[in-house]
């Protein structure tokens, strides 16, 4: 196992190496596992991150800087920052966890980033802590939108047209498909005003509904982006848009499940005020 190389990836050596060994430590591999400097680099990369928010974003109140932060620590931003570092081949596992696959395990991974972070802070401060965080998230920054970074699809969509004036979209039940342990539901999207009717099929309703409107978002775009601005004014015709697309949300992804919830409310609510 190199190290070395680990320390080169993260931009930062260790004084004590035995702080990164047990970073790396999983409590299925030995007593002195990893889990109490994964509490501790939690902490550390949330109030680096709310910095970094805070420094960079000095128009957003705060429920979407807090919306942002919540999406950048999830436990999804952080496996793909350690599939990055490439992470898997540092683990240190007990023998049922690597055969279980635990190398590839996303909260194993998340987990260990966090209690690398931890290490950082006991070894060199809060300083150093706070520079490899920064280096992992400031190009990630300059490549996202933070008006939509961490808002579902149902979401976005109903701002999308709330915004140009157009009525909210209808979700519908097709058909449900599979064993009552595994179903699987298609969900129709409807944009009357855009001639818009889209599927989605996920392994719940608010799955089927978000990969639904993701579809729906971006024949909206199309739609609206091919008609000229002056005619957008006029009464539209019956259909300018039907697109027909299929789209497909798993319903066991906890962190997308979090923000559907989130954005649902809204969502769901808006529909049921427009059916009465």
């Amino acid at each position: 196992m190199n190290l070395q190389l680990l320390q080169t990836r993260l931009g930062y050596t260790f004084r004590d190496s035995g702080l990164l060994r047990q970073a790396l430590t999983h409590r299925s591999h030995s007593s002195l596992h990893n889990e109490r400097l994964e509490f501790l680099g939690d902490s550390i990369l949330n109030c680096v991150v709310a910095s970094i928010l805070y420094e960079r974003f000095n128009n957003l109140d705060e429920g979407d800087l807090s919306r942002l932060r919540a999406n950048l620590v999830k436990q999804q931003s952080l496996y793909e920052i350690a599939q990055k570092l490439e992470l898997s081949q540092f683990l240190r596992l007990g023998e049922g966890e690597l055969k279980s696959g635990g190398f590839r395990r996303p909260s194993i991974l998340a987990d260990t980033l966090e209690a690398l972070l931890g290490a950082i802070f006991l070894d060199a401060g809060f300083e150093a802590a706070r520079g490899v965080i920064r280096a992992f998230y400031i190009p990630l920054l300059d490549t996202v939108d933070p008006r939509t970074l961490g808002k579902d699809a149902k979401t976005l969509l109903q701002e999308f047209l709330q915004s140009r004036k157009i009525s909210l979209p209808t979700y519908n039940v097709i058909a449900t498909h599979g064993a009552a342990h595994s179903q699987e539901f298609e969900i129709e999207c409807l944009v009357p005003k855009l001639g818009i009717q889209v599927f989605g099929r996920g392994g719940s309703r608010r799955a089927g509904e978000q990969a639904a409107a993701r579809l729906a978002l971006e024949a909206a775009e199309l739609a609206l982006r091919k008609t000229p601005a002056a005619s957008r004014k006029a009464k539209p015709r019956v259909a300018q848009l039907k697109l027909a697309g299929i789209a497909t949300v798993q319903s066991h992804d906890t962190d997308n499940n979090a923000g559907n919830n989130a954005g649902d409310g809204t969502a769901d609510g808006a529909n049921t005020q427009q059916a009465s």
